[in-house]
Protein backbone atom coordinates (compact mmCIF):
# COMPACT_ATOMS: atom_id res chain seq x y z
CA UNK A 1 0.00 0.00 0.00
CA UNK A 2 2.77 2.47 0.92
CA UNK A 3 4.70 1.90 -2.31
CA UNK A 4 1.52 2.32 -4.32
CA UNK A 5 0.70 5.56 -2.51
CA UNK A 6 4.19 6.89 -3.19
CA UNK A 7 3.77 6.03 -6.87
CA UNK A 8 0.71 8.25 -7.13
CA UNK A 9 2.40 11.00 -5.12
CA UNK A 10 5.17 11.13 -7.73
CA UNK A 11 2.60 11.22 -10.50
CA UNK A 12 0.79 14.12 -8.91
CA UNK A 13 3.97 16.05 -8.23
CA UNK A 14 4.76 15.90 -11.93
CA UNK A 15 1.50 17.71 -12.70
CA UNK A 16 0.29 14.71 -14.67
CA UNK A 17 -3.44 13.95 -14.49
CA UNK A 18 -4.44 10.93 -12.49
CA UNK A 19 -6.39 8.72 -14.93
CA UNK A 20 -9.13 6.28 -13.86
CA UNK A 21 -11.13 3.88 -16.02
CA UNK A 22 -14.35 2.33 -14.69
CA UNK A 23 -15.91 -0.65 -16.49
CA UNK A 24 -19.47 -1.40 -15.40
CA UNK A 25 -22.69 -2.83 -16.79
CA UNK A 26 -26.21 -1.55 -16.52
CA UNK A 27 -27.56 -1.54 -12.98
CA UNK A 28 -24.14 -1.71 -11.32
CA UNK A 29 -23.91 1.99 -10.55
CA UNK A 30 -20.91 2.81 -12.73
CA UNK A 31 -22.21 6.31 -13.36
CA UNK A 32 -22.81 6.87 -9.65
CA UNK A 33 -19.27 5.71 -8.86
CA UNK A 34 -17.85 8.09 -11.47
CA UNK A 35 -19.91 10.96 -10.06
CA UNK A 36 -18.70 10.17 -6.54
CA UNK A 37 -15.06 10.30 -7.60
CA UNK A 38 -15.59 13.56 -9.51
CA UNK A 39 -17.44 15.10 -6.56
CA UNK A 40 -14.72 13.89 -4.19
CA UNK A 41 -11.94 15.46 -6.25
CA UNK A 42 -13.72 18.74 -6.93
CA UNK A 43 -14.62 19.02 -3.24
CA UNK A 44 -10.91 18.98 -2.48
CA UNK A 45 -10.14 21.72 -4.98
CA UNK A 46 -9.06 19.50 -7.87
CA UNK A 47 -9.97 19.77 -11.53
CA UNK A 48 -11.91 16.68 -12.62
CA UNK A 49 -13.51 15.46 -15.80
CA UNK A 50 -15.50 12.37 -16.76
CA UNK A 51 -16.68 10.91 -20.06
CA UNK A 52 -18.36 7.63 -20.90
CA UNK A 53 -18.60 5.25 -23.83
CA UNK A 54 -21.72 3.09 -23.49
CA UNK A 55 -21.83 -0.59 -24.39
CA UNK A 56 -24.19 -1.99 -27.02
CA UNK A 57 -26.66 -3.26 -24.41
CA UNK A 58 -26.91 -3.95 -20.74
CA UNK A 59 -24.76 -7.07 -20.95
CA UNK A 60 -23.40 -7.31 -24.49
CA UNK A 61 -21.00 -4.51 -23.66
CA UNK A 62 -20.00 -2.62 -20.54
CA UNK A 63 -19.92 1.14 -20.30
CA UNK A 64 -16.43 2.58 -19.87
CA UNK A 65 -16.28 5.70 -17.71
CA UNK A 66 -13.01 7.59 -18.03
CA UNK A 67 -11.95 10.13 -15.42
CA UNK A 68 -8.98 12.44 -15.15
CA UNK A 69 -8.12 14.29 -11.94
CA UNK A 70 -5.53 17.02 -11.52
CA UNK A 71 -4.58 19.44 -8.75
CA UNK A 72 -5.85 22.87 -9.64
CA UNK A 73 -3.25 25.55 -10.39
CA UNK A 74 -4.12 29.21 -10.08
CA UNK A 75 -4.59 30.94 -13.39
CA UNK A 76 -4.32 27.73 -15.42
CA UNK A 77 -7.06 25.64 -16.97
CA UNK A 78 -5.81 22.18 -17.96
CA UNK A 79 -6.89 20.29 -21.06
CA UNK A 80 -7.89 16.75 -20.08
CA UNK A 81 -8.29 13.73 -22.30
CA UNK A 82 -11.68 12.28 -23.24
CA UNK A 83 -10.55 8.68 -23.70
CA UNK A 84 -8.14 6.34 -21.89
CA UNK A 85 -4.82 5.69 -23.60
CA UNK A 86 -3.57 2.09 -23.39
CA UNK A 87 -0.57 1.92 -21.09
CA UNK A 88 -1.35 5.23 -19.42
CA UNK A 89 -4.17 4.43 -16.96
CA UNK A 90 -3.37 4.67 -13.26
CA UNK A 91 -6.48 2.99 -11.79
CA UNK A 92 -8.86 0.52 -13.42
CA UNK A 93 -12.08 -0.31 -11.56
CA UNK A 94 -14.04 -3.30 -12.91
CA UNK A 95 -17.53 -4.04 -11.56
CA UNK A 96 -17.34 -7.71 -12.68
CA UNK A 97 -14.57 -10.27 -13.14
CA UNK A 98 -14.67 -10.67 -16.92
CA UNK A 99 -14.68 -6.90 -17.37
CA UNK A 100 -11.39 -6.91 -15.47
CA UNK A 101 -10.10 -9.40 -18.03
CA UNK A 102 -11.30 -7.23 -20.89
CA UNK A 103 -9.52 -4.22 -19.41
CA UNK A 104 -6.29 -6.22 -19.63
CA UNK A 105 -7.00 -7.17 -23.25
CA UNK A 106 -7.68 -3.51 -24.10
CA UNK A 107 -4.27 -2.57 -22.70
CA UNK A 108 -5.71 -0.41 -19.92
CA UNK A 109 -3.89 -2.42 -17.23
CA UNK A 110 -0.09 -2.33 -17.23
CA UNK A 111 2.34 -3.98 -14.75
CA UNK A 112 4.46 -0.88 -14.13
CA UNK A 113 1.59 1.50 -13.46
CA UNK A 114 -1.94 0.27 -12.89
CA UNK A 115 -3.89 -0.49 -9.74
CA UNK A 116 -6.72 -2.89 -10.61
CA UNK A 117 -9.79 -3.00 -8.35
CA UNK A 118 -12.26 -5.69 -9.36
CA UNK A 119 -15.25 -7.57 -8.04
CA UNK A 120 -14.78 -11.31 -8.58
CA UNK A 121 -18.48 -12.15 -9.00
CA UNK A 122 -19.86 -13.12 -12.41
CA UNK A 123 -22.69 -11.58 -14.40
CA UNK A 124 -22.84 -13.83 -17.43
CA UNK A 125 -22.58 -12.32 -20.88
CA UNK A 126 -25.03 -13.09 -23.68
CA UNK A 127 -22.27 -14.99 -25.45
CA UNK A 128 -21.87 -17.25 -22.43
CA UNK A 129 -25.58 -17.88 -21.91
CA UNK A 130 -26.55 -18.47 -25.52
CA UNK A 131 -24.29 -21.49 -26.02
CA UNK A 132 -26.11 -24.83 -25.80
CA UNK A 133 -23.37 -26.20 -23.51
CA UNK A 134 -21.29 -24.67 -20.77
CA UNK A 135 -20.07 -21.40 -22.27
CA UNK A 136 -18.97 -19.85 -18.98
CA UNK A 137 -15.52 -18.27 -19.13
CA UNK A 138 -12.78 -19.67 -16.94
CA UNK A 139 -12.25 -17.26 -14.00
CA UNK A 140 -8.76 -18.54 -13.19
CA UNK A 141 -7.53 -17.42 -16.61
CA UNK A 142 -8.64 -13.87 -15.81
CA UNK A 143 -7.16 -13.97 -12.32
CA UNK A 144 -3.81 -15.22 -13.62
CA UNK A 145 -3.78 -12.54 -16.32
CA UNK A 146 -4.63 -9.70 -13.96
CA UNK A 147 -2.07 -10.82 -11.40
CA UNK A 148 0.58 -10.59 -14.10
CA UNK A 149 -0.71 -7.49 -15.89
CA UNK A 150 -1.39 -5.16 -12.95
CA UNK A 151 1.06 -3.57 -10.55
CA UNK A 152 -1.39 -4.15 -7.71
CA UNK A 153 -4.71 -5.99 -7.63
CA UNK A 154 -7.57 -5.74 -5.13
CA UNK A 155 -10.12 -8.43 -5.99
CA UNK A 156 -12.94 -10.00 -3.99
CA UNK A 157 -16.68 -10.53 -4.31
CA UNK A 158 -17.82 -6.96 -3.80
CA UNK A 159 -21.27 -7.57 -5.29
CA UNK A 160 -22.26 -10.14 -2.65
CA UNK A 161 -20.85 -7.90 0.06
CA UNK A 162 -22.85 -4.94 -1.25
CA UNK A 163 -26.08 -6.93 -1.55
CA UNK A 164 -25.73 -8.16 2.03
CA UNK A 165 -25.60 -4.53 3.08
CA UNK A 166 -28.57 -3.50 0.95
CA UNK A 167 -26.59 -1.64 -1.70
CA UNK A 168 -25.02 -2.15 -5.13
CA UNK A 169 -21.48 -2.98 -6.13
CA UNK A 170 -20.49 0.65 -6.82
CA UNK A 171 -20.52 1.39 -3.07
CA UNK A 172 -18.17 -1.51 -2.39
CA UNK A 173 -15.85 -0.48 -5.22
CA UNK A 174 -15.70 3.01 -3.75
CA UNK A 175 -14.75 1.50 -0.40
CA UNK A 176 -11.98 -0.58 -1.97
CA UNK A 177 -10.68 2.52 -3.75
CA UNK A 178 -10.54 4.39 -0.45
CA UNK A 179 -8.68 1.51 1.21
CA UNK A 180 -6.11 1.36 -1.59
CA UNK A 181 -4.79 4.84 -0.65
CA UNK A 182 -4.35 5.47 -4.37
CA UNK A 183 -6.15 8.81 -4.00
CA UNK A 184 -4.65 11.34 -1.55
CA UNK A 185 -7.90 11.79 0.36
CA UNK A 186 -8.91 10.51 3.79
CA UNK A 187 -11.65 8.00 4.45
CA UNK A 188 -13.79 10.71 6.04
CA UNK A 189 -13.81 12.63 2.76
CA UNK A 190 -14.97 9.53 0.89
CA UNK A 191 -17.80 9.02 3.38
CA UNK A 192 -18.78 12.68 3.17
CA UNK A 193 -19.11 12.30 -0.59
CA UNK A 194 -21.58 9.44 -0.16
CA UNK A 195 -23.55 11.41 2.43
CA UNK A 196 -23.96 14.29 0.01
CA UNK A 197 -25.70 12.01 -2.50
CA UNK A 198 -29.10 12.09 -0.81
CA UNK A 199 -30.30 8.58 -1.77
CA UNK A 200 -29.62 5.24 -0.12
CA UNK A 201 -26.99 6.82 2.08
CA UNK A 202 -27.10 4.36 4.98
CA UNK A 203 -26.92 1.25 2.79
CA UNK A 204 -24.16 2.76 0.66
CA UNK A 205 -22.12 3.60 3.75
CA UNK A 206 -22.52 0.08 5.12
CA UNK A 207 -21.29 -1.45 1.86
CA UNK A 208 -18.50 1.13 1.63
CA UNK A 209 -17.20 0.38 5.11
CA UNK A 210 -17.49 -3.38 4.70
CA UNK A 211 -15.46 -3.23 1.49
CA UNK A 212 -12.97 -0.83 3.07
CA UNK A 213 -12.30 -3.26 5.91
CA UNK A 214 -12.09 -6.23 3.53
CA UNK A 215 -9.65 -4.47 1.20
CA UNK A 216 -7.52 -3.30 4.11
CA UNK A 217 -6.79 -6.95 4.96
CA UNK A 218 -4.99 -7.26 1.64
CA UNK A 219 -6.27 -10.76 0.78
CA UNK A 220 -7.82 -11.45 -2.62
CA UNK A 221 -10.35 -14.18 -3.30
CA UNK A 222 -9.06 -17.55 -4.43
CA UNK A 223 -11.07 -18.82 -7.39
CA UNK A 224 -11.47 -22.30 -8.82
CA UNK A 225 -11.98 -22.96 -12.52
CA UNK A 226 -15.00 -25.25 -12.17
CA UNK A 227 -17.00 -24.81 -8.97
CA UNK A 228 -18.57 -28.12 -8.02
CA UNK A 229 -22.08 -28.19 -6.63
CA UNK A 230 -22.17 -30.73 -3.85
CA UNK A 231 -25.30 -32.83 -3.69
CA UNK A 232 -27.15 -33.34 -0.44
CA UNK A 233 -26.46 -36.62 1.29
CA UNK A 234 -29.28 -39.16 1.50
CA UNK A 235 -30.95 -38.47 4.87
CA UNK A 236 -32.31 -41.06 7.27
CA UNK A 237 -35.73 -39.45 7.04
CA UNK A 238 -37.43 -36.61 5.14
CA UNK A 239 -40.11 -36.19 7.79
CA UNK A 240 -42.91 -37.43 5.53
CA UNK A 241 -44.04 -41.06 5.25
CA UNK A 242 -44.34 -41.09 1.44
CA UNK A 243 -40.93 -39.51 0.92
CA UNK A 244 -39.43 -41.76 3.58
CA UNK A 245 -40.62 -44.76 1.57
CA UNK A 246 -38.81 -43.38 -1.50
CA UNK A 247 -35.66 -42.86 0.56
CA UNK A 248 -35.89 -46.44 1.78
CA UNK A 249 -36.11 -47.63 -1.83
CA UNK A 250 -32.98 -45.70 -2.75
CA UNK A 251 -31.05 -47.14 0.16
CA UNK A 252 -32.21 -50.72 -0.49
CA UNK A 253 -32.08 -50.95 -4.30
CA UNK A 254 -29.16 -48.80 -5.45
CA UNK A 255 -25.38 -48.56 -4.92
CA UNK A 256 -23.96 -45.99 -2.52
CA UNK A 257 -22.37 -43.80 -5.19
CA UNK A 258 -25.78 -43.08 -6.76
CA UNK A 259 -27.68 -42.23 -3.56
CA UNK A 260 -27.17 -38.47 -3.57
CA UNK A 261 -28.13 -38.08 -7.22
CA UNK A 262 -31.19 -40.28 -6.80
CA UNK A 263 -32.31 -38.30 -3.77
CA UNK A 264 -31.90 -35.00 -5.64
CA UNK A 265 -33.90 -36.46 -8.53
CA UNK A 266 -36.69 -37.68 -6.24
CA UNK A 267 -37.04 -34.20 -4.75
CA UNK A 268 -37.07 -32.59 -8.20
CA UNK A 269 -39.66 -34.96 -9.65
CA UNK A 270 -41.90 -34.72 -6.59
CA UNK A 271 -41.87 -30.96 -7.07
CA UNK A 272 -42.37 -31.35 -10.82
CA UNK A 273 -45.35 -33.70 -10.51
CA UNK A 274 -45.96 -35.72 -7.33
CA UNK A 275 -44.41 -38.53 -5.19
CA UNK A 276 -45.97 -41.19 -7.42
CA UNK A 277 -44.06 -39.75 -10.37
CA UNK A 278 -40.83 -39.92 -8.34
CA UNK A 279 -41.65 -43.54 -7.50
CA UNK A 280 -42.10 -44.24 -11.22
CA UNK A 281 -38.63 -42.76 -11.76
CA UNK A 282 -37.10 -45.09 -9.15
CA UNK A 283 -38.77 -48.10 -10.76
CA UNK A 284 -37.30 -47.21 -14.14
CA UNK A 285 -33.88 -46.48 -12.60
CA UNK A 286 -33.96 -49.80 -10.75
CA UNK A 287 -34.55 -51.65 -14.03
CA UNK A 288 -31.53 -49.90 -15.55
CA UNK A 289 -29.44 -50.74 -12.50
CA UNK A 290 -30.30 -54.44 -12.84
CA UNK A 291 -29.11 -54.33 -16.44
CA UNK A 292 -25.97 -52.56 -15.26
CA UNK A 293 -25.26 -55.21 -12.63
CA UNK A 294 -25.85 -58.01 -15.12
CA UNK A 295 -23.24 -56.54 -17.48
CA UNK A 296 -20.33 -56.12 -15.07
CA UNK A 297 -21.31 -52.74 -13.67
CA UNK A 298 -19.67 -53.51 -10.34
CA UNK A 299 -16.26 -53.48 -12.06
CA UNK A 300 -17.07 -50.03 -13.47
CA UNK A 301 -18.29 -48.66 -10.13
CA UNK A 302 -21.82 -48.70 -11.59
CA UNK A 303 -21.10 -45.77 -13.90
CA UNK A 304 -24.14 -46.66 -16.03
CA UNK A 305 -26.45 -46.50 -13.00
CA UNK A 306 -25.01 -43.17 -11.85
CA UNK A 307 -25.41 -41.68 -15.33
CA UNK A 308 -28.96 -43.04 -15.60
CA UNK A 309 -29.87 -41.56 -12.20
CA UNK A 310 -29.00 -38.09 -13.47
CA UNK A 311 -30.26 -38.03 -17.03
CA UNK A 312 -33.40 -40.07 -16.51
CA UNK A 313 -34.47 -37.38 -14.03
CA UNK A 314 -33.61 -34.70 -16.60
CA UNK A 315 -35.76 -36.47 -19.18
CA UNK A 316 -38.72 -36.89 -16.83
CA UNK A 317 -38.64 -33.28 -15.57
CA UNK A 318 -39.12 -31.82 -19.05
CA UNK A 319 -40.03 -28.18 -19.62
CA UNK A 320 -43.59 -27.79 -20.83
CA UNK A 321 -46.10 -24.93 -20.70
CA UNK A 322 -47.39 -26.16 -17.36
CA UNK A 323 -43.91 -26.14 -15.84
CA UNK A 324 -43.11 -22.67 -17.18
CA UNK A 325 -46.38 -21.26 -15.82
CA UNK A 326 -45.70 -22.87 -12.45
CA UNK A 327 -42.21 -21.36 -12.17
CA UNK A 328 -43.36 -17.89 -13.20
CA UNK A 329 -46.16 -17.70 -10.62
CA UNK A 330 -44.26 -18.89 -7.55
CA UNK A 331 -44.06 -16.46 -4.66
CA UNK A 332 -40.38 -17.35 -4.20
CA UNK A 333 -39.66 -16.08 -7.70
CA UNK A 334 -41.38 -12.75 -7.09
CA UNK A 335 -39.44 -12.39 -3.85
CA UNK A 336 -36.15 -13.18 -5.60
CA UNK A 337 -36.85 -10.56 -8.28
CA UNK A 338 -37.73 -8.01 -5.60
CA UNK A 339 -34.40 -8.61 -3.89
CA UNK A 340 -32.46 -8.47 -7.15
CA UNK A 341 -33.85 -5.07 -8.14
CA UNK A 342 -33.83 -3.70 -4.59
CA UNK A 343 -37.56 -3.03 -4.22
CA UNK A 344 -38.43 -1.30 -0.96
CA UNK A 345 -41.39 -2.12 1.25
CA UNK A 346 -43.49 0.81 0.02
CA UNK A 347 -42.83 0.17 -3.69
CA UNK A 348 -44.75 -1.91 -6.23
CA UNK A 349 -43.04 -4.28 -8.64
CA UNK A 350 -44.42 -5.34 -12.00
CA UNK A 351 -42.65 -7.98 -14.08
CA UNK A 352 -43.12 -8.36 -17.81
CA UNK A 353 -42.41 -11.78 -19.34
CA UNK A 354 -41.79 -12.28 -23.04
CA UNK A 355 -43.51 -15.44 -24.28
CA UNK A 356 -43.70 -16.87 -27.77
CA UNK A 357 -45.95 -19.94 -27.67
CA UNK A 358 -46.41 -22.08 -30.75
CA UNK A 359 -49.36 -24.27 -31.65
CA UNK A 360 -47.16 -27.28 -30.85
CA UNK A 361 -47.06 -26.19 -27.18
CA UNK A 362 -50.83 -25.70 -27.12
CA UNK A 363 -51.45 -29.16 -28.60
CA UNK A 364 -48.92 -30.65 -26.21
CA UNK A 365 -50.90 -29.33 -23.24
CA UNK A 366 -54.20 -30.74 -24.51
CA UNK A 367 -55.39 -34.30 -23.86
CA UNK A 368 -53.48 -36.73 -26.06
CA UNK A 369 -56.23 -37.63 -28.54
CA UNK A 370 -57.44 -34.05 -28.96
CA UNK A 371 -53.90 -32.75 -29.43
CA UNK A 372 -53.12 -35.45 -32.01
CA UNK A 373 -56.38 -34.72 -33.88
CA UNK A 374 -55.48 -31.04 -34.22
CA UNK A 375 -51.91 -31.81 -35.30
CA UNK A 376 -53.23 -34.28 -37.88
CA UNK A 377 -55.59 -31.64 -39.31
CA UNK A 378 -53.23 -29.37 -41.32
CA UNK A 379 -55.79 -26.69 -42.19
CA UNK A 380 -57.11 -26.42 -38.64
CA UNK A 381 -53.58 -26.46 -37.23
CA UNK A 382 -52.44 -23.69 -39.60
CA UNK A 383 -55.56 -21.61 -38.87
CA UNK A 384 -54.99 -21.80 -35.11
CA UNK A 385 -51.24 -21.34 -35.39
CA UNK A 386 -51.65 -17.99 -37.19
CA UNK A 387 -53.45 -16.74 -34.09
CA UNK A 388 -51.21 -18.40 -31.50
CA UNK A 389 -47.68 -18.12 -32.89
CA UNK A 390 -47.01 -14.53 -31.81
CA UNK A 391 -44.67 -12.95 -29.30
CA UNK A 392 -46.46 -11.64 -26.24
CA UNK A 393 -45.40 -9.44 -23.35
CA UNK A 394 -47.10 -10.89 -20.32
CA UNK A 395 -47.39 -8.71 -17.22
CA UNK A 396 -47.49 -11.29 -14.44
CA UNK A 397 -48.11 -8.59 -11.85
CA UNK A 398 -51.60 -7.96 -13.22
CA UNK A 399 -54.58 -10.02 -12.10
CA UNK A 400 -55.56 -11.13 -15.61
CA UNK A 401 -52.20 -12.62 -16.60
CA UNK A 402 -51.36 -13.99 -13.17
CA UNK A 403 -54.65 -15.91 -12.97
CA UNK A 404 -54.14 -17.17 -16.52
CA UNK A 405 -50.68 -18.56 -15.71
CA UNK A 406 -51.82 -19.86 -12.33
CA UNK A 407 -54.69 -21.80 -13.90
CA UNK A 408 -52.27 -23.17 -16.51
CA UNK A 409 -49.90 -24.34 -13.77
CA UNK A 410 -52.83 -26.11 -12.06
CA UNK A 411 -53.11 -28.40 -15.11
CA UNK A 412 -50.24 -30.37 -13.61
CA UNK A 413 -52.68 -32.95 -12.25
CA UNK A 414 -53.70 -33.73 -15.85
CA UNK A 415 -50.16 -33.76 -17.25
CA UNK A 416 -49.89 -37.55 -17.57
CA UNK A 417 -52.80 -37.54 -20.01
CA UNK A 418 -51.38 -34.77 -22.21
CA UNK A 419 -49.95 -35.21 -25.69
CA UNK A 420 -46.59 -33.75 -24.59
CA UNK A 421 -46.23 -36.34 -21.84
CA UNK A 422 -47.00 -39.14 -24.28
CA UNK A 423 -44.34 -37.81 -26.68
CA UNK A 424 -41.77 -37.50 -23.88
CA UNK A 425 -42.41 -41.02 -22.57
CA UNK A 426 -42.15 -42.49 -26.06
CA UNK A 427 -38.87 -40.68 -26.72
CA UNK A 428 -37.51 -41.60 -23.29
CA UNK A 429 -38.28 -45.29 -23.67
CA UNK A 430 -36.66 -45.45 -27.12
CA UNK A 431 -33.53 -43.71 -25.80
CA UNK A 432 -33.22 -46.04 -22.80
CA UNK A 433 -33.81 -49.10 -24.96
CA UNK A 434 -30.89 -48.12 -27.20
CA UNK A 435 -28.68 -47.60 -24.15
CA UNK A 436 -29.55 -51.04 -22.79
CA UNK A 437 -28.98 -52.69 -26.17
CA UNK A 438 -25.49 -51.21 -26.36
CA UNK A 439 -24.69 -52.00 -22.72
CA UNK A 440 -23.72 -55.64 -23.25
CA UNK A 441 -21.52 -54.93 -26.27
CA UNK A 442 -19.88 -51.64 -25.25
CA UNK A 443 -20.35 -50.55 -21.64
CA UNK A 444 -18.59 -47.18 -21.94
CA UNK A 445 -20.52 -46.30 -25.09
CA UNK A 446 -23.80 -47.06 -23.29
CA UNK A 447 -22.83 -44.57 -20.58
CA UNK A 448 -22.24 -41.92 -23.24
CA UNK A 449 -25.60 -42.70 -24.88
CA UNK A 450 -27.27 -41.86 -21.58
CA UNK A 451 -25.29 -38.62 -21.42
CA UNK A 452 -26.66 -37.53 -24.79
CA UNK A 453 -29.91 -36.57 -23.07
CA UNK A 454 -28.05 -33.43 -22.03
CA UNK A 455 -28.68 -32.10 -25.51
CA UNK A 456 -32.46 -31.96 -25.01
CA UNK A 457 -33.54 -29.02 -22.90
CA UNK A 458 -35.93 -26.09 -22.70
CA UNK A 459 -39.22 -25.80 -24.57
CA UNK A 460 -40.55 -24.36 -27.82
CA UNK A 461 -37.80 -23.63 -30.41
CA UNK A 462 -35.00 -24.38 -27.94
CA UNK A 463 -36.41 -27.86 -27.32
CA UNK A 464 -36.81 -28.51 -31.04
CA UNK A 465 -33.19 -27.57 -31.79
CA UNK A 466 -31.92 -29.72 -28.93
CA UNK A 467 -34.01 -32.69 -30.00
CA UNK A 468 -32.70 -32.35 -33.56
CA UNK A 469 -29.10 -32.41 -32.32
CA UNK A 470 -29.85 -35.39 -30.10
CA UNK A 471 -31.22 -37.35 -33.06
CA UNK A 472 -28.21 -36.48 -35.21
CA UNK A 473 -25.71 -37.53 -32.53
CA UNK A 474 -27.60 -40.76 -31.92
CA UNK A 475 -27.59 -41.48 -35.67
CA UNK A 476 -23.88 -42.28 -35.35
CA UNK A 477 -24.55 -45.08 -32.84
CA UNK A 478 -24.53 -47.94 -35.40
CA UNK A 479 -21.12 -46.75 -36.65
CA UNK A 480 -19.62 -46.61 -33.17
CA UNK A 481 -21.18 -49.60 -31.47
CA UNK A 482 -18.41 -52.08 -32.29
CA UNK A 483 -15.46 -49.68 -31.97
CA UNK A 484 -13.21 -49.67 -28.92
CA UNK A 485 -13.04 -45.89 -29.12
CA UNK A 486 -16.80 -45.60 -29.73
CA UNK A 487 -17.42 -43.97 -26.36
CA UNK A 488 -14.76 -41.33 -26.99
CA UNK A 489 -16.24 -40.51 -30.40
CA UNK A 490 -19.77 -40.32 -29.01
CA UNK A 491 -18.52 -37.90 -26.36
CA UNK A 492 -16.80 -35.80 -29.06
CA UNK A 493 -20.01 -35.64 -31.07
CA UNK A 494 -21.97 -34.44 -28.03
CA UNK A 495 -19.35 -31.82 -27.25
CA UNK A 496 -19.45 -30.63 -30.86
CA UNK A 497 -23.24 -30.35 -30.67
CA UNK A 498 -22.88 -28.11 -27.62
CA UNK A 499 -20.42 -25.72 -29.26
CA UNK A 500 -22.84 -23.68 -31.34
CA UNK A 501 -26.55 -23.23 -31.83
CA UNK A 502 -26.51 -23.83 -35.58
CA UNK A 503 -24.79 -27.23 -35.32
CA UNK A 504 -21.91 -26.32 -37.64
CA UNK A 505 -19.33 -28.07 -35.46
CA UNK A 506 -21.56 -31.14 -35.26
CA UNK A 507 -21.79 -31.31 -39.07
CA UNK A 508 -18.01 -31.55 -39.29
CA UNK A 509 -17.76 -34.10 -36.50
CA UNK A 510 -20.39 -36.36 -38.10
CA UNK A 511 -18.55 -36.28 -41.42
CA UNK A 512 -15.39 -37.36 -39.62
CA UNK A 513 -17.21 -40.28 -37.98
CA UNK A 514 -18.61 -41.40 -41.33
CA UNK A 515 -15.06 -41.71 -42.71
CA UNK A 516 -13.77 -43.86 -39.82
Amino acid sequence: MDSLQSQFSSVLSADKPLSIAILAMGGQGGGVLADWIISLAEGQGWVAQTTSVPGVAQRTGATIYYLELLKAREGEKPILSLMPTPGDVDIVIAAELMEAGRSVIRGLVTPDKTLLIASTHRSYAVGEKEKPGDGIGNPTVVVDATDFAAKKTIAFDMDTLAVKNGSVVSSALFGALAASKALPFSKDVFEATIKSGGKGIEASLRAFNAAYERATKGENDKLSATPVKKLEELPASAGHPVLDRLIARIRAEFPQNAHSMLYAAVKKLTEFQDPAYADEYLTCAASLHKADAANGGADKDYAFTAQAAKYLAVAMAYDDVIRVADLKTRSARFERVRKEVGVKGDQLLYTTEYMHPRMEEVCGTLPRRLGQWIENSPKLFAFLNRRIDKGRRVKTGTLFWFIGLYVTSALRRFRRGSLRHHIEVTHRDAWLQKAEEVLAANYDLAVEVLGNRRLVKGYSDTHSRGLSKFDRVMSALPLLRDREDGAAWMRRLRQAALLDEQGIALDGALKTVETL
